[in-house]
């Protein structure tokens, strides 16, 4: 049996190609281009091939894409005419963990970071779990791209909501992170974004959820009488009622059932303490105890792109984060200020001209911060056609420099990386940030200082 992956070098598409090698079959994928998902997957013995070639699928019995892949590829219309099975990767990561309880991640952010964690906690205290993650996990031995094929009963999720998907999983364990407008491309509200997340959540066993945050707040209240088990997690004690947090994350620690224990989570920001505490909830449903689950928190080694240092040069730094939300951009702005970052160069990548379109306004709020170099790189459309009108100055029309603060539109990834470069100076921090290309921009800009000292 073969499956061939379409567009393997995701960071989606290469945990499942990785999964589903794991149970045996023959796997083959290609990509327009290389990247460090591909090259995980090519060292680790995947018969993966650059550039896409109509007789690729040829004797393949399963296709799978994602919703990235457009019918005008020419594997894929390959595939259509010779009646090859297609499948989304969802369906194909559904049966690769066939059998398997699920604990399924969702949320608008904060999904790869919460699933690694959870991955790294069963790991550290002995249990085997399979996962599929949107990035590299670091620190997991064996560990191929986002994927791993353990030998244990449970296996961790990244549930992506942004097309459905979330919705072909047979979840035991439900975590919501949080609610917010986004993919309304696909949805075309947020009531149906809301909805989307209640069906998730009502079709699991227990749902973790953050009391913080209103739109999972509601989803929990739609499911807490339809059968579902809900275990809530906050920042703060709430007065008793039916929407009070079980789980109280402090400053330090956590608290639970009159239980205090340390909880110290090695990377910045209050979001990242509530992250911690939902892998940390998901830790005690499997059965893990829970001092030993709060310990395992402290050696989590971070996943690629989430926050990742890159390099430091002249003393100037690098992190490269995938924040692409509005709410995430805040988020991961506020965790290098946290980390002690005075003045930051901020090298922006705006993903979807849709996304642009819809959360300018709040990108531009996001990013209106005190002593920052913000430079705005053109608008990443990945699986869609420009719309008239939605560029990267949207954001910029929105954004009002605080003090000590500049904005520049880039006409290039490229310029923009050049930008950031030359901008920096000893004792800054540069985040290159967004879901597209950007991440290359991280390397470019370290290698034209280290040119420079040359």
């Amino acid at each position: 049996m073969r499956f061939h992956f379409i567009g393997v070098g995701g960071s989606g598409m290469s945990a499942v190609a990785r999964l589903v090698a794991a149970r045996g079959v023959d796997v083959t994928g290609s990509d327009k281009r290389r990247s460090a998902y591909f090259a995980a997957l090519e060292d680790a013995g995947v018969n993966v091939s650059q550039g896409h070639d109509a007789t690729a699928v040829d004797g393949a019995d399963v296709v799978v894409i994602s919703t990235a892949v457009r019918e005008a590829n020419e594997e894929l219309a390959r595939a259509r005419e010779l009646g090859i099975e297609v499948w989304h990767r969802s369906r194909a990561l559904a049966w690769a963990l066939e059998g398997r309880r699920l604990i399924s991640v969702a949320g608008s952010h904060g999904k790869t970071t919460t699933s690694a964690m959870t991955a790294h906690i069963l790991h550290a205290c002995g249990i085997d779990a399979s996962y599929a993650v949107g990035a590299r996990v670091f620190g997991v031995e064996g560990a191929v791209a986002g994927g791993y094929g353990g030998s244990a009963e449970i296996a961790v999720v990244e549930a992506d909501e942004s097309d459905g998907s979330f919705l072909n999983y047979d979840t035991e364990i439900a975590i919501v992170l949080n609610v917010e407008p986004d993919h309304l491309d696909f949805f075309g509200s947020f009531e149906a974004v809301e909805a989307a997340f209640v069906s998730f959540a009502s079709a699991a066993r227990v749902l973790i959820v953050c009391a913080d945050d209103p739109g999972a707040a509601r989803v929990a209240d739609a499911v807490a009488g339809a059968g579902v088990r809900v275990v809530r997690y906050g920042v703060s004690p709430r007065p008793e009622g039916a929407g009070a947090a079980d789980v109280v994350v402090g400053p330090r620690d956590v608290t639970w059932a009159e239980r205090t224990m340390p909880l110290a989570v090695p990377v910045p920001g209050v979001h990242q303490r509530l992250n911690a505490a939902a892998a940390w909830c998901a830790a005690v449903e499997v059965g893990v105890e829970p001092e030993i689950a709060a310990q395992a928190v402290a050696s989590f080694a971070g996943t690629g792109r989430r926050f990742e240092l890159r390099g430091e040069v002249r003393g100037m730094r690098v992190i490269d984060d995938y924040a692409h939300h509005p709410t995430e951009v805040a988020a991961v702005l506020a965790a290098a200020r946290a980390a002690g970052a005075e003045r930051l160069v901020v090298l922006f990548q705006p993903a979807l001209f849709s996304r642009t379109q819809a959360l300018g306004e709040e990108f531009g709020r996001a990013m209106s911060i005190d002593n920052a170099a913000v430079i705005l790189a053109p608008v990443y459309g990945d699986r869609e056609d420009p719309i008239p009108g939605v560029t990267s100055q949207v954001i910029a029309d929105a954004l009002t420099p605080g003090q000590g603060s500049t904005v520049e539109l880039a006409d290039s990834l490229e310029d923009a990386a050049a930008r950031a470069a030359a901008s920096a100076r000893p004792g800054d921090t540069v985040m290159t940030i967004g879901s597209g290309t950007v991440t290359q921009a991280a390397s470019w800009i370290l290698d034209a200082w280290s040119k420079a000292d040359g």
